[in-house]
């Protein structure tokens, strides 16, 4: 497990990192519920080698804890967990509102499987063993429905986040942003005024199998602050003692 420590090199990395690149791709943040040892990691690295981030874990426990946490645009979800079956899992989000698409894999093949994953609030079901361009080209199929979590533009201010291209512009201007700010810049923008915990944003900007110092977290902030305010962004990004953040718009 991967523990990332502030250090000299710090601001370094985080220049290196800027996603000009992804930016033209349909980039998600996916969580990827998984139990099995192999193919976990196999569905998470296809997806990441998509232009995707993802999410590992292996229980619904940890599943709730994550889904608490981030804000996910899509969950790939194993109905056969060690410690929740994934139909009871599915129905508990779905009762609590929680509208983010799911797509169910699974080894039951039967039709009467496949109509209690769809009835039970799945947006597409994918019987195992399957192939990785046919779970990455449903992703795709899923994240460009019209008026999908992904389909739509924030705006703050003389901001404008592209949340598809992950492209950002200031004043109408283009600009690239590391990979990590930008995480964090949109978690902040989709929560304006408010106060987004410390936690969150580390959740947004690392995976959940990363430690990230807090050191770590100001160098992003403080990094992601002098872009803006360089680019001519009239927008504030405030550190809450104690809490976390909050991104305020023109006064």
């Amino acid at each position: 497990m991967e523990t990332i420590e502030a250090g000299p090199s710090v601001g370094d990395q985080l220049e290196q990192e800027c996603c000009s690149g992804a930016q033209s791709r349909l980039s998600a943040r996916i969580l990827l519920v998984e139990d099995d040892g192999v193919i976990g990691p196999a569905i998470r690295d296809g997806l990441q080698q998509d232009g995707h981030h993802a999410d590992w874990v292996t229980d619904a426990r940890r599943a709730d804890t994550a889904f608490s946490t981030v804000r996910y645009d899509l969950v790939i979800l194993d109905l056969s967990l060690p410690d929740t079956d994934g139909i009871e899992l599915l129905n508990r989000w779905r009762a609590a509102q929680r509208g983010t698409p799911v797509i169910a894999v699974t080894a039951r093949a039967t039709l009467e499987d496949k109509i209690q994953g769809l009835d039970a609030g799945a947006d597409d079901y994918l019987v195992k063993p399957f192939e990785m361009g046919e779970l990455l080209a449903r992703v795709r199929a899923i994240l460009r429905r019209p008026g999908g979590v992904l389909g739509h533009l924030l705006t703050l201010g003389n901001l404008e986040l592209d949340t598809v291209r992950r492209a950002l512009k200031v004043a109408g201007r283009r600009i690239n942003i590391p990979r990590r700010e930008l995480a964090i810049l949109e978690l902040l923008m989709r929560n304006a005024e408010q106060v987004v915990e410390r936690e969150a944003a580390m959740r947004a900007a690392y995976s959940a199998d990363e430690h990230v110092s807090s050191n770590v977290m100001e160098a992003n902030l403080s990094r992601l602050r002098q872009r803006l305010e360089a680019a001519g962004a009239d927008i504030r990004i405030h550190t809450i003692r104690g809490l976390g953040y909050m991104i305020q718009g023109p006064r």
